[in-house]
């Protein structure tokens, strides 16, 4: 079950406490690397800014901070919650930082970047803020270079696409 999905990973948030991505089951969700001394990091606005647009539309942005790239995320814990919120009105669930590449890379981002492994993606973190597009069934459908801006047409309608598909019910045993 949910072999090709991410609800089979566990992640976790700030304050430690472990939970499994089927939390998210059912919608539409955007997974970002992030990193609070990026030149990428205003995208932390832009990202809230997409989140009020498709607000009450089931669909969320989970944020993973990392230190993988240039070292830029010398934050730890519940600081990193507040440095999101208090300068760019983050309200999307930031969890505990991650490796996203390499041998010691998160099994989420592993799965995340590579098609071996998801089926269907094949790009691991280039940078931070490489985004990854999930469908409402844990499937990973698209990805987005850290260039490509939260708030770029091209990823919002890929977003709206994603929603307005009809959700496929899986069958459980």
């Amino acid at each position: 079950m949910d072999e090709n999905s991410i609800y089979r990973f566990n992640v976790q948030k700030l304050n430690g406490e472990e939970i499994n991505l089927s939390n998210y089951r059912d919608k539409v969700l955007l997974i970002v690397n992030t990193a609070s001394q990026c030149g990428f990091t205003p995208q932390l606005k832009q990202l809230e800014e997409l989140r009020n647009e498709f607000e009450g539309q089931d669909f969320e942005i989970l944020a993973f901070p990392s230190n993988d790239f240039g070292k830029q995320e010398p934050l730890d814990g519940s600081s990193i919650g507040k440095f999101c919120k208090i300068n760019f009105g983050a309200h999307f669930p930031v969890f505990s930082k991650v490796k996203v590449k390499g041998e010691g890379a998160h099994p989420l981002f592993k799965f995340l970047g590579s098609k071996k492994e998801n089926g269907k993606v094949q790009s691991a973190p280039l940078w931070n803020f490489h985004k990854y597009l999930v469908n409402r069934n844990g499937e990973v459908i698209d990805f987005f270079y850290p260039f490509t801006k939260p708030t770029a047409g091209r990823l919002k309608r890929r977003i709206a696409q994603l929603l307005a598909e009809p959700l496929i019910q899986t069958q459980t045993c």
